[in-house]
């Protein structure tokens, strides 16, 4: 009888939980992902030594490297120095920059790499992709998906709150980039992947309609499995569709035309709620934009520093940010001037 189902990858270990990073040495004995204790781990410049404290009694002859940033540069350095040593793993512990760039290092060194976030501000905990610094801008590597993924959330209520809260709005994005996925598969046929928006916006709808904030662990909790199980959409898909669409295509651009203005999960928001305003979804847009009212993230290009004439520069730019992907911008083909005058209109809607 064939096999009438698919695998799914999947990390072997999951866990949300406070005193993750000072009990890192047992629940990677416990889960067998490293046996022989040639282990690596990878901090970032800002915790490295609070960290390395913390691990050292139940980690005492792990390696650790110290990553200098979120650079190409970076990654290929830490990938040597991996090579050289013969390790069973590396840990990756810290936000974004430091996870993404231990993903790439250990592609490159052909070993398994274990994610341990510190932050909760986008879905790359778990992605199959590192967003780096690359000749002055940012690249998207593909990566394998990370063994385990563990995140502690003592280390995520210490963290700034406006990059914590920003995890939200990358996560709300999945609903916009859903859609553009689906308009794509009835406009132009693009096969589209069931199980990946599911889960995509699965790990969305578990946000919204949440009295919580990212003051209680219960809430740190649903917002960390649901950027997890973002990640995850997107492994399941082979690439980033079900957690980008026109949304992401908004951001790229904004970083590309105005670099420093705001993170990664803030800009993915408010990229969301005016894909939702161009398609004139009154429902879906209304609970979007209150959600992003809820936990206290940008809603208009203001609240991010951007004039409405910079906002429109970064929409028009924005499907160049990803060719070949189709999404509600590439559907609409706004002239300047229309996108202008939607710009404002958004702005005349939602502006405080």
């Amino acid at each position: 009888m064939p096999l009438l189902a698919r695998m799914l990858p999947a990390p072997i270990q999951m866990e949300v939980r406070r005193g993750a990073v000072a009990e890192l040495g047992a629940l990677l004995a416990d889960s067998r992902v490293a046996t022989s204790g040639r282990v690596a781990v990878a901090v970032g410049p800002g915790q490295g030594d609070h960290i390395e404290s913390l691990i050292a009694p139940t980690l005492d002859e792990a390696q650790v490297f110290r990553v200098s940033d979120g650079s190409v540069e970076a990654a290929v350095s830490l990938g040597a120095d991996l090579r050289k040593g013969a390790y069973e793993v590396v840990v990756g512990v810290g936000g974004g920059k430091t996870i993404d760039t231990t993903k790439y290092a250990a592609s490159l060194a052909g070993i398994p790499m274990v994610a341990v976030a510190t932050n909760l501000s986008h879905d790359g905990i778990c992605s199959p992709t590192a967003s780096l610094l690359y000749e002055g801008g940012k690249g998207t590597f593909g990566v394998p998906m990370p063994l385990a993924v563990l995140v502690d959330l003592d280390f995520v209520h210490k963290a700034p709150q406006s990059l914590v809260r920003s995890g939200v709005g990358d996560v709300l994005a999945n609903l916009s980039a859903c859609e553009d996925w689906q308009l794509s598969h009835v406009e132009r046929g693009e096969p589209i992947d069931g199980l990946a928006c599911s889960m995509a916006r699965t790990a969305a709808e578990a946000l919204l309609g949440r009295a919580d904030s990212v003051e209680s662990d219960a809430f740190l909790t649903v917002l960390a499995e649901s950027l997890i199980l973002s990640g995850m959409s997107m492994v399941v898909a082979g690439s980033s569709r079900p957690a980008s669409g026109g949304d992401h295509e908004i951001m790229h651009a904004v970083d590309q035309l105005f670099p420093g203005t705001s993170n990664h999960g803030e800009l993915a928001g408010v990229g969301t709620a005016f894909c939702y305003f161009l398609r004139e979804d009154e429902a879906r847009l209304k609970q979007v934009v209150g959600c992003l009212r809820q936990h206290q993230l940008p809603v208009t290009p203001g609240d991010i520093g951007l004039s409405s004439e910079q906002f429109t520069a970064a929409v028009s730019l924005a499907p160049a940010t990803r060719p070949g992907r189709y999404t509600i911008l590439e559907h609409l083909r706004l002239q300047d001037s229309e996108i202008r005058d939607r710009v404002e209109d958004y702005v005349r809607a939602f502006g405080r």
